[in-house]
């Protein structure tokens, strides 16, 4: 009975060692499934202002209600947003760049500049997903009003609300600097520098010299003369906007 009972407690003993094994493991486990945890929060921190490997649900509506890109459109453009640039924002640099790679015989460094600045809508020298997305959309299929509220944007470089000759000016002189010379040779003689063309749109306002043009004057300017939206834009943007899409800079 003794022998009996020796060989019982050895065989509990012998029993316990695989429960410990069993144990060690699952603890080794748990911790391993923290420490991923763990790296996938601080991943998702570097993220900056995304956060979510998806979109929420309020842009998701805003988007879809504001621009033509469907709800499987935008999702998927902003996974390959995050693939391009995982900050989740673009740098002027960045978008600078692609203007000067599809433009390398040009300067589009200023106009890529007043572009950028009109699409920051909170002024942080970045874009994020939906200021791109709205950038994406003003630049190619936007609705008229839509596309005369950017364009208004872009020429009242100092934000204050309204548009002075001298803004008009600058924009359309870093227009100039994306126009080969040999197609300024094909202008009209009373468009075919910076300054005839700024003369021309301030007068087809009917403005004096220091008068200042405000946003409702400007867009109803243009809608009563269309002459004026192809002056005041330019007018090979179909590269930038492919190259915008791509995303691959």
């Amino acid at each position: 009975m003794r022998a009996q009972r020796k060989e019982t407690v050895e065989e509990k003993e012998n029993n316990k060692e695989p429960r410990r094994d069993q144990n060690r493991a699952t603890d080794r486990e748990g911790r391993n499934r923290e420490k991923n945890r763990g790296q996938q929060s601080r991943n998702t921190g570097e993220m900056g202002n995304s956060k979510s490997v998806s979109l929420s649900k309020d842009l998701l509506e805003e988007l879809k209600l504001n621009t033509k890109y469907s709800e499987e459109q935008l999702c998927t453009g902003y996974q390959t947003f995050l693939r391009e640039c995982p900050s989740g924002r673009i740098s002027k640099q960045q978008f600078e760049a692609i203007y000067v790679k599809f433009f390398p015989d040009a300067d589009p460094e200023a106009y890529a500049r007043h572009v950028f600045r009109s699409f920051d809508s909170n002024s942080d020298g970045m874009l994020d997903f939906k200021e791109y997305i709205m950038a994406l959309h003003l630049t190619s299929s936007g609705r008229t009003i839509q596309k005369l509220e950017w364009a208004f944007n872009l020429y009242d470089v100092d934000r204050n609300g309204s548009i002075t000759k001298k803004e008009i000016q600058e924009i359309v002189e870093s227009i100039f600097n994306m126009i080969s010379k040999e197609d300024q040779k094909n202008l009209p003689d009373d468009e075919n520098n910076p300054e005839k063309r700024a003369d021309k749109i301030w007068d087809s306002f009917g403005k004096k010299e220091n008068d200042k043009l405000t946003e409702e004057e400007f867009i109803q300017g243009v809608m009563d003369n269309k002459n004026i939206l192809r002056l005041v834009q330019f007018d090979q943007p179909q590269k930038v906007q492919e190259r915008l899409k791509e995303m691959k800079h």
